[in-house]
């Protein structure tokens, strides 16, 4: 014996093509480019902010020194080293990736901090460190968009 209704039956169909239909639109609204963009500018924002507190004008602090010698504690570089490398790249890569020059570098330079970050540092702060990664992996497989100087200047 059959259970669904006749109207069931063809309602869901044009649900199906309805939600699709919107689908459609949604992803040619946003598009690769505004999600580049976006995420371009996420994950700028928090290195740079990041690399902020690590200085002093153009001095790395003392107290950068110091966490990176008593809490980060992390293996094979010396604190001063580690702090000073660390306050660099954040604020080079996200500068590049802002502009988006040489995005794909940048995104694996900081999908790689972020690791170091997660494995080395703060361990139970994945969840964090885990969506940082999602958005630094879609730039480093498509790129920084239309809207960038990779594009201007031909760069993949």
């Amino acid at each position: 014996m059959n259970t669904t209704s006749p109207s069931s039956t063809s309602l869901a169909p044009g649900l199906r093509a309805a939600w699709n239909g919107a689908a459609d639109w949604l992803g040619r609204l946003i598009g690769p480019s505004v999600l580049s963009i976006v995420a371009r500018i996420s994950m700028a924002s928090v290195f740079l902010q990041s690399g902020r507190t690590k200085v002093d004008g153009w001095h790395v602090t003392d107290s950068a020194v110091y966490l990176f010698r008593e809490e980060y504690k992390l293996p094979l570089l010396s604190p001063e080293v580690a702090a000073h490398l660390a306050a660099y790249a954040e604020h080079l890569f996200p500068l590049l990736l802002l502009l988006g020059l040489f995005t794909r570098l940048s995104a694996l330079a900081l999908l790689g901090m972020t690791s170091v970050i997660e494995i080395f540092v703060y361990p139970e702060a994945w969840p964090t460190h885990l969506t940082w990664a999602g958005l630094l992996l879609y730039l480093v497989a498509r790129g920084a968009g239309s809207v960038s100087l990779d594009r201007m200047f031909g760069i993949k």
